[in-house]
């Protein structure tokens, strides 16, 4: 973990006393933030401290230590839907990304196709995740409903901690924690699950003779199929700020998205520039600029009011909400800026 401090910027308020405006700021190590780390891209009218962290905080609205910070779709959601407001969510997406990719099998696993998964045992590393809740989705397109498979939610591997992941949405016989709370590929590599959710690889999965492989053998184009049907790549984890400082400032939330956007657009452009990091880098960027629109990670209640809307309705149907909420109620000063334009 490390912070990055940028020169702090002094303002006049409305009583003529000098006060600076501080953001600390708790995200994950996301490359794009590089510019913003090194200080090639400066925030204007307020000081930046960005805290690189291993997992989300656990409740930014009342940490002492954060005042904006890298939260969870579904749980910010799921609390805007229990009435809460006590984090203002803006609609920028600092990560998001298709779920293709994230279903896992054993190398000799004859299954192919989602709609195979229909009466398997399925591994999760968190229910109510915002990524395998896109990912049931994918699913449930196929015709693999919650209640057509067995779910077992659990830790990846045996260097993950033993976390209570059900977080409340378990169901005897159809949702249950991993028996013995064993590490998911150990069960996947013994064939007691045939397949898991994760949205990030277990060490050494890509290794020849790792014994493992993505569910769907071209999951690249399955996921350009995907975007073809809907539009968008999925959202799964958004920018907030605690609801007391963005009043105080309301310019602040934009300002802070905007500074995060420049830093990304900085960071691709580098990126395509400096792409001999891997060797076939240069042609991931060719191909995504050549299968989707240039506008493919904007971000913005408008760009993803489509996107909202469909991830709210997701979560009432698979009864991580009680109701389902509009994008307009996810992002209610948002979508009334964007009605007044």
């Amino acid at each position: 973990m490390k912070c990055y401090f940028f020169d702090v910027l002094i303002f006049q308020n409305n009583k003529g006393n000098a006060v600076a405006i501080t953001i600390r700021l708790a995200v994950r190590d996301w490359d794009y933030f590089t510019p913003l780390a090194l200080g090639d891209v400066k925030p204007e009218g307020f000081n930046l401290e960005i805290d690189r962290v291993g997992t989300l905080v656990g409740d930014l609205a009342t940490s002492d230590r954060y005042d904006a910070g890298e939260v969870s779709f579904s749980r910010y959601a799921q609390g805007r839907a229990r009435g809460e407001d006590d984090l203002l969510a803006i609609p920028h997406f600092l990560m998001r990304g298709f779920r293709q990719r994230c279903i896992i099998t054993r190398h000799d696993s004859p299954l192919t196709e989602l709609s195979q998964l229909a009466g398997k045992r399925i591994g999760l590393t968190g229910w109510q995740d915002s990524g395998n809740t896109w990912t049931r989705t994918l699913l449930a397109l196929e015709g693999v409903g919650i209640e057509d498979a067995n779910w077992y939610v659990g830790r990846l591997t045996a260097d993950h901690p033993i976390v209570d992941r059900l977080a409340g949405f378990g169901r005897d016989g159809r949702i249950e924690a991993v028996p013995g709370e064993r590490p998911m590929m150990e069960l996947l590599q013994e064939g007691w699950l045939d397949a898991v959710f994760t949205p990030f690889m277990p060490e050494g999965f890509f290794k020849p003779g790792s014994g493992f492989r993505q569910f769907q053998p071209d999951f690249r184009q399955a996921e350009l199929a995907y975007f073809n049907k809907v539009g968008y790549v999925p959202g799964i984890h958004l920018l907030a700020i605690k609801p007391s400082l963005a009043a105080e400032h309301p310019w602040l939330p934009q300002a802070l998205s905007d500074i995060i956007e420049r830093s990304y657009q900085v960071w691709m452009d580098k990126r395509a520039k400096y792409a001999d990091t891997t060797p076939w880098l240069l042609d991931d960027l060719r191909r995504t600029v050549m299968d989707l629109p240039a506008d493919w990670n904007a971000n913005g209640y408008v760009a993803n009011e489509k996107m909202i809307e469909d991830f709210a309705t997701e979560l009432h149907r698979q009864n991580l909400t009680d109701r389902c909420l509009s994008a307009a109620e996810l992002f209610p000063q948002f979508a009334a800026e964007s009605a007044s334009h």
